[in-house]
């Protein structure tokens, strides 16, 4: 993997990121911790490893999205403190009848790390009737249907704050919901993470085909439902699709080498200026804790 192998000075950058530098980016100042919760803070800020419980800095706004048929949806919103946003990205959790929810460890990390490393908006929420630690969303599941309608309230969300290059990010059951549901304008394209197709229909695909909109596949090699191979059959019809095998990676991205392993596919489509994500951070950095 590059991190051990590329032959690249140690600079820090303008992000406060340890590697290569991007130029035109100003720096950023100490975060807030994410919705709802109290992180604790490190006492080493110059030269950190990013971890998995790392928080780098944000301005992080709690949300209430209200969907067309009425409910108020738990959000929060994830911005660059100072820089201007390169992109947006609205995230789509996994199953919230198996404990998928705004809070699930990709999707949270992506919020704690992507508008200090990439300059990039993280918009996550819980879908109706789902629960976190910020609180439980109005509503009930509704299998992928419902949840299109709460998918259009986030979208919306960017768009009322002229938030730019909005992108969807979804995993597992959230695949889905943006297969049927977000294949939307203003959206640039979506990148799904351990897709199942288990909601999604030949004709929700036969339209993403049809509109040429950007769609890439992140499939991890050992996935519990749709390994590479038959992803990559799947998606056939779609002739824009992108299908990125993952090695060694499971359904759930359990490790930090899957996580950052994903991050990097999303952050290459995104914001492409920003990619591959470093791994040190030179700035001020909080260490989240579930105790």
């Amino acid at each position: 993997m590059w991190w051990f192998t590329r032959p690249t000075a140690l600079v820090v950058s303008s992000r406060g990121a340890i590697g290569t530098l991007h130029a035109g980016v100003r720096a950023t100042t100490a975060g807030r911790a994410p919705c709802g919760h109290q992180a604790g803070l490190v006492t080493d800020v110059t030269t950190s490893n990013i971890v998995a419980n790392s928080v780098l800095p944000a301005l992080r706004i709690p949300l209430t999205l209200t969907t067309s048929d009425g409910l108020r949806l738990v959000g929060e919103l994830a911005m660059p403190e100072s820089n201007t946003p390169l992109a947006s990205i609205i995230c789509v959790h996994p199953l919230p009848t198996h404990g998928g929810m705004m809070d699930s460890h990709v999707l949270r990390k992506m919020a704690w790390r992507l508008p200090a490393l990439a300059d990039v908006v993280v918009l996550r929420f819980n879908t109706r009737g789902t629960q976190s630690a910020a609180g439980q969303s109005e509503g009930e599941f509704d299998s992928g249907r419902g949840e299109g309608l709460d998918l259009l309230a986030a979208i919306g969300e960017i768009e009322a704050r002229s938030l730019p290059a909005p992108w969807l990010v979804g995993w597992s059951f959230g695949t889905d919901v943006i297969l049927r549901h977000g294949n939307v304008d203003p959206v640039r394209g979506a990148i799904l993470l351990s897709p199942p197709l288990r909601f999604a229909t030949d004709a929700d695909l036969a339209g993403w085909s049809d509109s040429g909109r950007a769609l890439t596949c992140v499939v991890p090699e050992f996935d519990d439902y749709l390994k590479p191979d038959a992803a990559r059959a799947r998606f056939s019809v779609i002739s824009q699709a992108e299908v990125i095998a993952v090695a060694g990676a499971k359904h759930l991205w359990v490790g930090e080498t899957n996580v950052r392993a994903a991050m990097d596919e999303i952050v290459k489509r995104v914001a492409p200026a920003a990619w591959p994500l470093p791994h040190r951070w030179g700035g001020p950095m909080e260490r989240w804790s579930d105790l």
